[in-house]
């Protein structure tokens, strides 16, 4: 196997990257494809087209190539028998991320995307060999710049970082381009003539470029967001993929249910966002948010779970009880119908009372502390503002990059907010202060210039202090997502939560409530958008794997109906 690509890939999992099915194993996966035989200089997969699935070489070899850059195109590895071409794309059925080019005459098994999910069901032991491969090789994509997209503009532009955040958090690969130090780039924006406006500029694998694009044109462009989907019944409409939709997904599709799953913006939530979360059970030395939630959504999509990203969802229609399924509308028009709908739509952080404050978004106010922001925090001062465990992680991780860490919070201190040893490591830290009952008062700066200054006032002396400060992390509580759900006649309480279970009457007269169950029947509710629910995120999993058995009844009065 020649390998021109992966010289960051360390030697010792290259095995697992690149595994040969044996004879036996090939003779037990034929029946989950279709041969195939391609001529030399053909191509199994295009980059940015839809591709057919894992390639499996039976005889000859074939040559993986990446999209390096503008125009160029370079080999990642050759394959021989008993090689696939295959990574997570190609467990969803999105755009293939590279070019699969025979080399001479290739015999080949084609396994489409639901073959291969049922295969990795079906047989667990290769099918987990299988899982380690396609994710280490995802991995090596985002690690390579390898693949996707390809970003172009000065990296402190507030719209090159908004990108740069989405295509991280969905675990994305792209790459990145500054004008100024590159010659390619600089005469691609010649050839263009951008305005101001129009920058950071996206080129998408199929060419296409794209002018300061949203995040959901960009979704569409590079295949994560599918617009042509047909609309259709679903057993199961999960909305949002933070840990309590995605245990949802995950239990729900393991036991057959047809399941999509509408977030926002990237899976994960909030929890995504969390650089290390140590007091989960069973990771002893802690795991980033983004590395639990990406296997969670692995996992769901390995039992045929759909997603969509990212959408909202802006009108929830239940007027038919069971006679007739539960509409979802979406803020582009495009609307879906399904059996039951599970809302972990989550809760949002609060924003300050500063009647500048969305003037510094993605300027110098964040929402989330990524190795993104963290590179534009070196050596200066930040400002985090809450003192939740959020805080706390977001606090020891910047602490690693600023010079020097302030913690915000109106109340006495931490101790009746924050896990202890969240407390003891913020202790521990020599550049991080606490400050408590303080509160920022004025944003100074412009938006052309982003952020400069901070004034903040201590409430116990009235004592104001302004500080060369041009970046500032909120960790504020939460306020519920659920201002889509004001037509459905949802309860809640005064400041949005849903209200479950034995907090509302029930839906249906001839029996109580169902855990996590609204007043609506057929809506659940798990997760932080809960009422009086905690906010942990073993709790969080917890609810999303055991409001699958409450849906189960409810599909089961629908089917006795039917």
């Amino acid at each position: 196997m020649a390998d021109a690509g992966s010289s960051q890939v360390a030697e010792t999992r290259r095995p697992q990257i690149y595994p040969v099915l044996t004879d036996a194993e090939l003779k037990r996966i034929d029946h989950f494809g279709e041969r195939k035989r391609f001529r030399d200089g053909d191509f199994l997969a295009r980059t940015g087209q839809d591709g057919p699935g894992m390639c499996v070489v039976l005889s000859g070899r074939i040559v993986i190539l990446r999209h390096a850059g503008l125009g160029h195109i370079s080999p990642i590895v050759e394959m021989g028998p008993g090689e696939f071409a295959a990574e997570l794309a190609e467990l969803s059925g999105q755009p293939a991320l590279v070019d699969v080019r025979a080399i001479g005459d290739v015999d080949s098994l084609i396994i489409p995307p639901d073959g291969l999910r049922a295969l990795m069901v079906a047989e667990a032991e290769l099918g987990e060999r299988l899982m380690r491969s396609l994710i280490l090789r995802r991995v090596f994509l985002i690690e390579s710049n390898a693949a996707g997209p390809i970003l172009v503009g000065e990296l402190t532009l507030p719209g090159m970082i908004r990108l740069q955040s989405f295509l991280t958090r969905n675990g994305q690969p792209y790459s990145v381009i500054d004008p100024e130090r590159d010659p390619d780039a600089a005469q691609m924006i010649a050839r263009l003539s951008p305005d101001p406006e129009d920058y950071p500029l996206a080129v998408c694998p199929d060419g296409t470029i794209l002018r300061n694009p949203s995040e959901q044109e960009l979704a569409i462009c590079i295949g994560l967001l599918d617009q042509n989907a047909e609309p259709r019944l679903y057993d199961i409409a999960i909305v949002g993929a933070g840990p309590a939709g995605l245990s949802t997904a995950v239990y729900a599709a393991s036991e057959g249910l047809q399941v999509l799953v509408v977030e926002t913006r990237a899976f994960g939530g909030q929890a995504g966002a969390s650089n290390r979360i140590e007091n989960y059970l069973g990771f002893p030395t802690g795991i980033t948010g983004q590395a639990l939630t990406a296997r969670a959504f692995v996992q769901a999509q390995k039992f045929g779970a759909q997603f969509i990203i990212p959408l909202s969802v802006a009108h929830l229609d239940c007027s038919g009880g069971l006679e007739r399924p539960m509409t979802l509308e979406m803020d582009d028009g495009w609307r879906v119908q399904a059996r039951t709908v599970v809302i972990a739509s989550g809760a949002r952080y609060r924003k300050l009372a500063l009647p500048n404050l969305g003037q510094f978004l993605n300027r110098g106010i964040w929402y989330w502390a990524s190795p993104i922001e963290a590179k534009l925090c070196a050596n200066a001062e930040v400002i985090i503002v809450g003192g939740g465990n959020s805080a706390g992680q977001a606090a020891v991780f910047l602490a690693a990059h600023a010079a020097k860490v302030w913690i915000l919070v109106r109340g006495e201190g931490l101790a009746e907010t924050m896990s202890r040893y969240l407390i003891d490591r913020i202790d521990a830290a020599s550049n991080i202060e606490v400050l408590a009952a303080t509160e920022i008062v004025e944003l100074i700066g412009s938006e052309q210039d982003g952020l400069q200054k901070v004034r903040w006032r201590d409430r116990t002396s009235g004592e104001d202090t302004v500080r060369l400060i041009r970046h500032v992390f909120l960790f504020l509580g939460a306020a519920p997502a659920t201002e889509w759900l004001k037509d459905c006649g949802i309860d809640v309480d005064r400041t949005g939560f849903i209200r479950t279970g034995t907090d509302v009457e029930a839906p249906c007269p001839d029996r109580p409530p169902q855990a996590y169950e609204t007043n609506v029947q057929g809506v659940f509710a798990v997760g932080d958008v809960r009422y009086c629910s905690v906010k942990r995120v073993g709790a969080a999993i917890g609810e999303g794997a055991n409001v699958v058995a409450a849906v189960h009844g409810v599909l089961q009065a629908i089917h006795a109906a039917e």
